[in-house]
């Protein structure tokens, strides 16, 4: 009886483990932290599609030529909302303190949304894997359905599927 228990949740686990964020997969509101460290849930979820950038500041300039090109091509429809969520959990050397106090000061200079996820809550809730040292990037719609996803450096392709996925849903 313990054997084919302990069997059960090992296989559970290990399907935990293996089970990586997908187009496709629908995704549940998570609470996340404003740059004062105030708890708050995900802004217009559900309500707009939503393009999220989750880096590692360890790694914020992972995907340099996408986020580049979206400074200089602004999205302006009102069906999509982008931000910001920064991977606190994994930047260890960095104390949050100072990163909420950079993530203020963007915020104030350039209007951005910018928000904050000190333990790893939402790569959890939405089992993203190892995202230690990546910059990722993910876009849902309204329904929380996942469309795009990607931990690490896009390539030349992924950044023409998510410009697509951004123009579809505009």
């Amino acid at each position: 009886m313990k054997t084919g228990l302990l069997l059960c949740c090992t296989i559970c686990f290990a399907l935990q483990l293996f089970a990586q964020l997908k187009k496709g997969d629908k995704v549940p509101q998570v609470t996340i932290r404003d740059a004062s460290n105030k708890p708050m849930q995900l802004p217009h979820f559900k309500e707009k599609a939503l393009l999220i950038f989750y880096p590692d500041p360890d790694h914020a300039s992972q995907n340099k030529t996408i986020t580049n090109y979206l400074k200089a091509h602004p999205i302006n429809s009102h069906n999509i909302f982008a931000f910001g969520v920064v991977n606190l959990k994994d930047a260890p050397l960095l104390p949050n303190s100072i990163v909420r106090m950079m993530v203020r000061r963007e915020v104030k200079q350039t209007g951005a949304n910018i928000y904050t996820d000190v333990d790893n809550t939402l790569s959890r809730s939405w089992n993203m894997g190892d995202v230690n040292n990546k910059f990722v990037i993910i876009f849902i719609d309204k329904t929380a359905t996942v469309q795009f996803y990607k931990a690490g450096e896009l390539t030349a392709e992924e950044r023409r599927d998510l410009l697509h996925v951004i123009k579809q849903f505009s």
